[in-house]
């Protein structure tokens, strides 16, 4: 299983308009990141987790084919915003979107030319069919068993994601004790980690991130949704402790 990390940046994305600091000046690419979203793939399936605003650019760099499924953490833009831009993909047929009670809501609240209650598209919008999943109930999706996990992103309830060794998990503040056995056998972990510093009401920091990581027991773990508070790539990446990194928009892990 390929998993491709097509943004790594926070809300905002890096470079963070109108800072001059040295990560938003710098001409490394690892230090450019993208809203926060990834590409699962196996021979033969393709998921994609998120679709921020910034999909359309992010796909731009990555083959054409057939998306089998998106799978939504949660309602917020730097999340969903980018929806509408699946519609070249409906090329292959309609695209499932898969996502809790609450996003179901806020999608057909928010775009309701893509979710008519009369059943009456807009001419040219995408073909999106809207499936309601829940926390511990597997679905799957072509060759891919998928568990969704309920994390906290402070106040609000959302889905991290469980895929065989794999676990994504974004924007997550803190997750419940019950919801650790769905994370046993994890190698690979996926997990956001805002910054160093600065306690943050709804976004777990770095330190928490590796606290997490060592909880579950992941061999491998890529930290996400960061803002340009963590340093230049290259020497934020040599403070961390062995098997943790930051991830980089455009890289690919093999689970």
């Amino acid at each position: 299983m390929k998993v491709v990390l097509l943004g790594t940046g926070t809300s905002q994305g890096v470079p963070v308009l109108g800072c001059d600091c040295k990560v938003c000046k710098s001409s490394n690419l690892h230090d450019q990141r993208l809203r926060s979203s990834a590409l699962i793939e196996t021979a033969s399936t393709r998921v994609l987790i998120d679709c921020g605003p910034d999909f359309r650019t992010q796909m731009l760099k990555q083959p054409f084919r057939k998306i089998d499924a998106v799978l939504l953490t949660h309602i917020h833009y730097d999340h969903v915003g980018g929806i509408d831009d699946l519609r070249p993909y409906c090329k292959f047929g309609d695209i499932n979107l898969y996502a809790d009670a609450s996003v179901v809501q806020g999608l057909r609240h928010n775009m309701p030319y893509c979710f008519p209650t009369e059943g009456i598209l807009y001419p040219g919008v995408p073909r999106l069919n809207l499936h309601e999943i829940e926390a511990h109930k597997p679905i799957s999706i072509g060759d891919m068993d998928i568990i969704p996990v309920k994390v906290m992103h402070g106040q609000l309830p959302i889905l991290g994601f469980r895929i065989g060794k794999l676990a994504y998990i974004t924007d997550m503040k803190y997750m419940g004790e019950t919801e650790y056995p769905y994370l046993n056998g994890v190698e690979v972990l996926v997990v956001n980690a805002l910054r160093w510093k600065r306690e943050h009401h709804s976004h777990q920091l770095i330190g928490d991130a590796i606290a997490f990581s060592k909880r579950i027991g992941a061999k491998c773990t890529y930290l996400i949704h960061m803002t340009h508070e963590i340093g230049l790539h290259t020497d934020a990446n040599r403070l961390l402790p062995e098997g943790v990194k930051f991830g980089y928009d455009g890289e690919i892990i093999t689970v």
